[in-house]
């Protein structure tokens, strides 16, 4: 493996504004009208207006076009647009995307959104349906004939393996669900708020994809999220405490498919993740013990596992005894589990908010936030700090 010197783009930019609909699972209006009602919140949030903007970022699977959500905003001219692959490990990358353009000059303002009804339309845990043929796709044709079509089947595989080589039952993974769903029960915004659960409750729901219950998948939710990145200098004017990005990274690992990697020589990690991990530390020159909360993407509990184990908060297949030791504050939100799942970018809204020190459930004095995007898939990471 070659080195790699750390980046320079670390303390350019900061996020300055979040904005989200409410989340529901039926939101009565179209894919567009979310995302024009996130980007609008968000500019609110963060003290400018429409006319500010002139770059915007969101995913490939993202119905509403950047000159779409421009026009039906109100922003005029837009210098720059992005777009970044694969599902939820691009969220943090469209943050990555707009403090690049941000420290780079191309743009000044950018607003990154993600907006959709993932339980009233497409829902994305029914897996492959009518899917258009691609070299990308290829490889999903080693496993639909064994009966794998959904992302559930597909982790359950990685699942199964990690409790096997541990030695591990899946009572393991409750622990992430109960972390997430005794943070959403205090968190008015979340779908779950109010209800807590047990390890039992996790214990006793069915199975959706052995080793996996209904309690270790995500939601399907309806709704939008909107941020918007700016220069730190700019910030330092606006209303509200920048969350300054300390370190952004992509990582995808060797012989990575999109959620299939079942070939690599192991199934107990992600590789993606690791690239990740290292990227961050690297360039932030910070280290697990420096982080104050970790926001986690968790559309199923033992990728969560695993995510602590590649960043090095923990050993292999300690994660369950981490999470349940309380090692670190995690999805303060009550992540996708418990609040909403939007693609994780509500994750990095939260990761703002406790650098903000304004998240329901605050942890005192925390001034870095670990942010990360899809797992299983292509992926990225952020490090999101308080501005001195």
């Amino acid at each position: 493996m070659s080195v790699r010197m750390a980046d320079s783009l670390g303390g350019r930019a900061a996020i300055v504004g979040i904005g989200a609909t409410e989340f529901s699972k039926n939101s009565g209006r179209s894919e567009l009208k979310l995302a024009v009602e996130a980007v609008g919140a968000a500019l609110d949030d963060a003290g400018l207006t429409p006319a500010d903007v002139d770059g915007l970022v969101t995913f490939t699977m993202d119905t509403s076009p950047e000159i779409t959500v421009a026009q039906a905003a109100g922003i005029g001219e837009l210098s720059f647009f992005s777009r970044i692959h694969y599902g939820g490990g691009a969220a943090c990358a469209t943050v990555q995307q707009a403090a690049l353009a941000v420290a780079s000059g191309v743009a000044d303002v950018v607003v990154c959104y993600r907006a959709f009804n993932e339980r009233s339309g497409r829902r994305f845990g029914s897996g492959v349906q009518r899917r258009e043929p691609t070299a990308e796709g290829a490889a999903l044709g080693w496993n639909l004939p064994s009966g794998l079509l959904t992302p559930a089947s597909w982790v359950a595989m990685a699942a199964q393996r990690y409790l096997h080589t541990y030695g591990l039952g899946p009572e393991v993974f409750g622990q992430v669900a109960v972390v997430d769903r005794r943070h959403a029960a205090r968190n008015p915004a979340a779908y779950f708020h109010g209800q807590p659960i047990t390890l039992a409750d996790h214990a006793t729901s069915r199975w959706i994809a052995e080793p996996l219950r209904l309690l270790d998948c995500c939601q399907e939710t309806d709704g939008g999220q909107a941020l918007v990145v700016t220069s730190v200098e700019r910030a330092r004017d606006l209303p509200r405490p920048p969350a300054v990005v300390v370190a952004a990274a992509q990582g995808a690992g060797r012989s990575q498919e999109q959620m299939t990697s079942f070939y690599r020589d192991g199934l107990t990690g992600l590789p993606e993740t690791g690239v990740v991990a290292r990227q961050l530390w690297r360039s932030s020159g910070l280290a697990p013990a420096d982080i104050d909360v970790g926001i986690l993407y968790d559309h199923f509990t033992p990728f969560v596992l695993m995510q602590l184990e590649e960043f090095g908060f923990c050993g292999p297949g300690d994660g369950g005894a981490f999470v349940a030791a309380d090692a670190l504050p995690l999805n303060t939100h009550g992540g996708q589990l418990g609040e909403a799942y939007l693609h994780g970018m509500n994750g990095i809204a939260e990761a703002v908010r406790q650098i903000r020190g304004t998240s329901v459930n605050q942890v005192a004095g925390a001034a870095r936030s670990l942010v990360t995007a899809g797992t299983g898939v292509p992926t990225s990471g952020l490090i999101l700090g308080a501005d001195g």
